[in-house]
């Protein structure tokens, strides 16, 4: 008798059902690349390249009365398109124009998303469900997501450990609502402060930016793929957009091949090599071929030097900028082909690759294999993950995951030990908490969105802690506190000095909270990449002078702030400036008059607890600039690590930052002694161990971030004036001392020779041990005897 096979719903039935077989692709203990092939055969051509399809995904949802669904517009999209994933179903902002009222709180969110989900399972033809993207880079961009500061802030704590667990957090507050995606780290070098989006980086240093962007990816994705409450992450952006010229964001950059090599794609290969499931390309082009077209870039570097298995996606509609921006591709047909052969893999706006790569597959142009391959990266990621298998989330877990109190702790955490101690002449911090009056002052004192950075999600007004909130609730019952705005960042036709001078004259101190904001309202305009378009002049203008589409010319403080300032020195009463900015900003002034500046950068929801923890002495502050900050911007750029020669002064002004890259004070003080440095070589390696010895020597329990630099005396190519090859923040009690023990290899030393081959030269390095770039407290110098090959 003859078997007859007949496919019934994704059962293999044999012999008229008296067994059942699932579907290979269906069949959760076969490898993921037997899976992968499986159902990459049982596609169309119109559904592998509907596979690398993301679009908008806060426009796939509704929400009214009756409740939440599914929209037309996303059973349209998987009709005609055959979509493979939506980037920020869950996003919430003016540019959106999602609201606390028409967005999801995370309980909704969860039902859109498994809403969603189910479509796509039961609705089409093979059940492949969607990969959700969302921004995740300073917590799930979501409305009532926990919001730590933003990048650069994370940066100043130094701290990997702790933002490799703010991280799992994030990744556990999307998991919760069905994101199984977060876009972030950021690790764009930022050696320019004009630039919108320095509030999203790491910083200036490469080393600095790679530490970090690996505990993210770690925090993120965990050890196993597709475990539970973990996420891929998508490196951003690659590669070197954040040195763009005349800071113009998304503008073209002027970078050689060796400070991309040893400079700009150190921090990415260091997260692929964590593991990260996914990299998104940059706007810019390097040396004329644009990022989302750049086949040394996406194949050569990324995947056959660095062994990157996950997929590229295009930032948003960058493949529409060959056409566009960059002009070297005569028609989006073109374009499709560039990016797809280049090895970019999925298109973020559905426009670029859609009907142009279908249209280029059927007319020969090309190849399906191309298309196959950017679809098994793709499907390996989501059987990874085990969408297949788990595709809706649990919505009554959703309360314990999102926003609890043990992630409000971690987002005070995260924001105190980002906080950096600028200047604090006679001590006058800690202040006491027993003070009869203080005036809490400045545009930024009481805003709640100044506080919250770009990429930030509408959240309830009592979820955000403020700075006068943090002041209040520090001191004693008896304190007085008094708070006047003065005036707003740029708008200048409400200001009110005299009101913020009267409150100071009254006060035994004032707490003057200015800087800068990222908060976008439903007034601004936006582009079509989500970028802010910069507003002509009118009657009244919003804070926003910072965030994507936002660069600056100058770096002073903007609106009538620096008056304020100046009016509320010259009462003589003692002033503490904090600035929360997202960006350095021109302090020439305040350094040289005002007694006491603490910087917080843009602290996040539980940033005013944080200020207030250090203003008021329950907090040590040990945070370091992860940036230069500039005297002027004829000094731009300013970086530690420029390469050699050392820059001499101007007719003006010196060449030196007024605070420079790791700087940052404490209530207490440290010594250094002890350094010891041992090398031991071998055939292919060798082995340099430094320790040195830090005493707290002051008189109270404190934090030290203790560096360690490296100088190559003589090299046969240019090399930095000094580089950071290794730093630790340690907890020091008072009296005690503590070892810090580092080791560098030849990796850390490498360079990129004029034979253009790796190499760690023979001959001598100067070792530098301090708390700050520029103030090295222990040298000593060690040689190595031979080269060493890669």
């Amino acid at each position: 008798m003859k078997l007859k096979y007949i496919i019934l719903g994704g059962l293999l039935c044999v012999g008229g059902g008296l067994q059942a077989q699932v579907l290979p692709y269906k069949n959760s203990q076969l490898p993921i690349e037997d899976r992968v092939q499986d159902l990459i055969g049982r596609m169309t051509v119109e559904e592998k390249v509907g596979q690398l399809s993301k679009l908008l995904g806060w426009e796939m949802y509704e929400k009214d009365e009756a409740g939440i669904r599914v929209s037309d517009k996303l059973k349209d999209a998987v009709k005609k398109q055959h979509i493979g994933l939506l980037w920020a179903t869950l996003r919430a902002d003016p540019w959106t124009q999602k609201t606390l009222e028409n967005g999801l709180n995370p309980e909704e969110a969860a039902k859109a998303t498994n809403a969603i989900q189910r479509y796509m399972v039961d609705s089409t033809r093979l059940g492949i469900p969607l990969l959700l993207s969302e921004e995740a880079p300073h917590g799930h961009m979501a409305i009532g997501a926990t919001v730590f500061p933003t990048a650069i802030g994370q940066a100043s704590t130094w701290n990997p450990r702790l933002i490799e667990r703010m991280a799992s957090v994030i990744a556990r507050e999307t998991y919760a609502v069905g994101g199984k995606n977060g876009y972030g780290p950021v690790l764009d070098l930022a050696q320019d402060p004009r630039w919108s989006r320095t509030e999203e980086s790491y910083g200036e240093d490469p080393y600095l930016v790679g530490q970090m962007g690996k505990a993210m990816v770690k925090g993120f994705q965990g050890e196993i793929a597709g475990d539970e409450d973990k996420i891929i992450a998508t490196l951003k952006h690659f590669v070197a957009y954040g040195v763009p010229e005349g800071g113009h964001n998304g503008g073209s950059v002027s970078v050689g091949e060796r400070a991309l090599l040893q400079s700009f794609l150190p921090p990415f290969e260091q997260a692929v090599k964590a593991g990260a499931g996914s990299v998104m390309t940059a706007y810019n082009s390097i040396d004329g071929v644009p990022c989302s077209s750049n086949p040394w870039l996406l194949d050569e570097i990324l995947r056959k030097q660095w062994g990157f298995k996950g997929f590229v996606v295009s930032d948003l509609l960058s493949i529409s900028g060959l056409t566009g921006s960059h002009a070297t591709a005569g028609d989006a047909v073109d374009a499709a082909k560039q990016s797809i052969e280049a090895g970019l893999d999925v298109d973020l706006s559905g426009s670029g690759f859609g009907m142009n790569l279908l249209e280029a597959v059927k007319s020969g142009q090309v190849d399906i294999q191309d298309v196959d391959k950017a679809v098994s990266r793709l499907l390996y990621q989501k059987f990874a993950l085990g969408l297949f298998e788990k595709p809706y989330v649990d919505e009554n877990l959703v309360k314990q995951k999102v926003g609890t109190s043990e992630h409000i702790a971690m987002a005070r955490q995260v924001a105190r030990e980002a906080i950096v101690l600028l200047k604090n002449e006679s001590n006058l911090l800690p202040l006491s908490k027993s003070l009869d009056r203080v005036a809490v002052i400045g545009p930024n004192a009481d805003n709640i969105y100044n506080q919250l950075g770009d990429y930030t999600a509408p959240q309830a007004t009592e979820k955000i802690k403020t700075v006068l909130e943090g002041v209040r609730a520090a001191v004693s019952k008896n304190t007085y506190v008094d708070y006047v705005k003065g005036c707003a960042i740029r708008d200048t036709s409400a200001t009110d000095i005299a009101s913020a001078v009267k409150a100071v004259n009254s006060a035994d101190v004032a707490v003057v909270v200015l800087g800068g904001s990222s908060a976008r309202d439903f007034k601004t305009s936006y582009q079509a990449t989500g970028a802010a378009h910069v507003e002509s002049a009118a009657p009244s203008v919003s804070d926003m002078e910072s965030g994507e589409g936002f660069d600056r010319a100058t770096l002073d403080l903007l609106g009538d702030q620096l008056p304020l300032l100046q009016a509320i020195v010259a009462t003589g009463k003692p002033v503490v400036l904090v600035t929360i900015m997202g960006r350095p900003l021109n302090l020439n002034w305040a350094a040289e008059h005002v007694p006491a500046i603490i910087n917080a950068w843009y602290p996040g929801q539980e940033g005013g607890m944080a200020i207030a923890d250090v203003l008021f002495g329950d907090y040590n502050p040990a945070g370091r600039l992860p940036i230069s900050v500039a005297r002027s911007v004829g000094q731009l750029p300013v970086y530690y690590n420029q390469l050699k020669p050392k820059h001499h002064d101007y007719v003006e002004i010196d060449a030196k930052p007024l605070y420079p890259f790791g700087y940052g004070l404490s209530y207490t003080e440290f010594a250094y002694d002890n350094l010891q440095v041992e090398i031991k070589e071998g055939d292919d390696d060798f082995t340099c161990s430094i320790r040195f010895d830090v005493k707290n020597v002051g008189d109270r329990d404190g934090e030290e971030v203790a560096q360690l630099y490296i100088v190559d005396e003589v090299s046969s190519v240019v090399t930095p004036v000094k580089q950071l090859k290794g730093f630790s923040r340690q907890s020091i009690k008072r009296g005690e001392t503590q070892p810090f023990i580092f080791e560098l290899t030849k990796a850390d030393l490498k360079l990129w020779g004029a034979d253009r081959k790796w190499k760690t030269e023979k001959g001598r390095f100067k070792v530098l041990v301090g708390p700050s770039s520029d103030n090295m407290l222990l040298m000593e110098r060690f040689e190595l005897e031979r080269d060493y090959t890669f």
